[in-house]
């Protein structure tokens, strides 16, 4: 068995190697190679120092590691505080527009996910065999919807279903723009027949509903046909085959340049370049009823049948787009064309400025004549994959979604064992809402602005003696009357300056202050408590007011009717 010493060297040579080969992009089949062997070796690192730290310290432990695993990360009181606000504006917008909640397993059969998700099969997070089952993390919500609905047999008709939770994808991770391993999506989905193209227009509403509510600022929703997109490589000759892997290679024009984009398609996947430059013609524009007027009045893609009833669809689409008063928030963009093999109709995405990568315009086709940048050289890290430069990434789009129509009745038919017998399907359209990608976007816009971290709204004191039981007393009638309330846990704490101290920690607004004279008189004294940012530092507002006296029966209403419990109830600094 070789040395300590003699992988390192081997492992220090390796590397050197692949980042030269990297840097002169050339040799990939060698750089394959390559990669493979320094995951191998870095195991046998990882063996080996466990030997020889065992021969060496024998009795002694090896030092615990402490970190999140890659992809993945923790979250602070603050930030958690700004992430419920997000997932329960989410979920209150879900109700609004009448779904009802479900909650499917974090992991599924393995058989289940695959063939799911085209090129992106790739990132699907295998588990070992568990009790005879081959599993896998959930790669996104949609399959296990389509598995419950097949499992319900298919016949749940015109039901809005969402849920909320976890998904797993072992793509390699952006933490700063909300692209991580492990993250959190809500999704709302209309299944069963209805007339065409209602629920399609009723979830593009929900969509900018919940921006909007959740002020993530401008944004856009481009949105696709996906009956159009393929009779436009139909008609600029793309064989059947290759559809799919061609609109995979489209789908990338919001993060790369034509230039790169045509290179994958002829290069990678084989297609004549004539087509390429065709379908190039094609996905640089974008627009509204204006492009599907240019559209329908192309001869040679109405006579397809595919371009001609995607066409159709979205004449009533921009008809219910304008009843929802949302049609100025829409793209209608060719260039967008969503990966996963699973979809089958309209296609959309919502995006802002932070979508695109810097430097790239947030429209992805207005980079289609432009050169592409310049390589630059990346490191390469310990554990075999590429270090990503995330000055370079844009957070991507912030929810996405489209129809599709045979995924239910895909499981149906594979569960009935008879592949020639197809089993009906169940119409499906809905979207994904990117929940850690929206918190990149509103967490350092909540910190400037100094938004709280609890919410606390009152904090019980008291004057002279402890009272300790009295505190508990009261704060148990606050919270009973289901206002948030909290105390210092001390039997006597030191003076009141600890006791406002202790509260000021969590910004609580209302300070209510009890003692002897006051308990025989029934009155507490309540003083509301603000802060504010001063050269982007927050800082409590001094003030002379020494509070006012407050019945204690009347002390729930003396809270619940002002205008700081308002405001604070609502999450949002008072003074900005």
């Amino acid at each position: 068995m070789a040395t300590l010493e003699a992988l390192n060297a081997e492992y220090a040579q390796y590397t050197d190697e692949f980042n030269r080969l990297w840097k002169e992009g050339n040799k990939p089949e060698r750089l394959e190679e390559m990669k493979k062997r320094l995951q191998e070796l870095k195991k046998q690192i990882t063996v080996a120092k466990a030997a020889d730290g065992g021969a060496k310290e024998a009795g002694k432990k090896e030092r615990l590691l402490l970190k999140t695993p890659k992809g993945t990360r923790d979250y602070g009181p603050g930030e958690m505080f700004c992430r419920e606000h997000i997932e329960r504006t989410v979920k209150e917008c879900f109700i609004l527009y009448g779904g009802a909640q479900l909650d499917t397993p974090v992991f599924e059969r393995k058989d289940i996910l695959a063939g799911k998700y085209g090129e992106d099969q790739k990132l699907i997070f295998d588990l070992e065999d568990q009790g005879g089952e081959q599993l896998a993390l959930r790669y996104d919500h949609t399959v296990p919807l389509a598995r419950y609905l097949a499992m319900s047999g298919g016949t749940n008709t015109q039901s809005k279903l969402w849920q909320v939770g976890k998904v797993y994808r072992r793509d390699n991770p952006v933490m700063s723009k909300g692209r991580m391993r492990e993250f959190s999506q809500a999704d709302f989905d209309i299944s069963g027949q209805w007339d065409t193209m209602i629920p399609d227009a009723e979830v593009l509403s929900l969509v900018c509903k919940i921006l909007t509510r959740l002020e993530v600022g401008d944004f856009t929703v481009k949105i696709n046909h996906r009956k159009i997109l393929d009779g436009i490589f139909e008609v600029c000759g793309v064989p059947p085959a290759r559809i799919r892997p061609i609109s995979s290679a489209v789908d990338k024009l919001d993060k790369l340049p034509w230039s790169k984009v045509k290179e994958e398609m002829v290069v990678e996947k084989g297609l004549d370049e004539a087509a390429a430059d065709k379908i190039g013609e094609y996905v640089k524009h974008k627009g509204s009823r204006d492009l599907l007027e240019r559209l329908l009045a192309d001869e040679q893609l109405v006579v397809n049948k595919s371009a001609k009833a995607g066409l159709d669809e979205m004449v009533l689409l921009f008809d219910y787009l304008d009843a929802y008063g949302i049609t100025g928030k829409m793209s209608f963009d060719m260039s967008l064309a969503r990966g996963l093999d699973y979809y089958t109709g309209i296609i959309y995405e919502a995006v802002t400025e932070a979508s695109a990568p810097p430097g790239l315009n947030a429209d992805a086709t207005a980079s289609i004549p432009v050169a592409p940048p310049k390589p630059r050289a990346k490191k390469f890290v310990a554990d075999g994959e590429e270090e990503i430069d995330e000055s370079t990434v844009g957070v991507g789009s912030i929810a996405a979604g489209g129809r599709y129509d045979n995924l239910v009745g895909l499981f149906a038919t594979a569960a009935a064992g008879d592949e020639k017998k197809k089993a009906q399907g169940l119409p499906c359209v809905g979207i994904s809402i990117g929940l850690d990608r929206i918190f990149a976007l509103l967490w350092p816009k909540w910190a400037e602005r100094g938004m709280r971290t609890k919410e606390v709204m009152a904090f019980v004191m008291s004057a002279g003696d402890g009272l300790l039981k009295e505190r508990m007393e009261l704060v148990q009638e606050l919270r009973d009357a289901g206002i948030s309330a909290d105390f210092l846990a001390k039997r006597r704490p030191k003076g009141m300056n600890a006791q406002f101290a202790a509260g000021e920690r969590d910004e609580v607004p209302f300070a209510v202050i009890i003692g002897g004279d006051e308990l025989k008189s029934g009155i507490v004294t309540v003083k509301e408590q603000r802060w504010q940012i001063t050269n982007g530092k927050k800082t409590k507002v001094e003030s002379e007011d020494k509070g006012a006296q407050v019945k204690r029966v009347d002390l729930v209403q003396h809270i619940r009717s002002s205008g700081v419990y308002q405001l604070w109830a609502s999450g949002k600094m008072i003074d900005v």
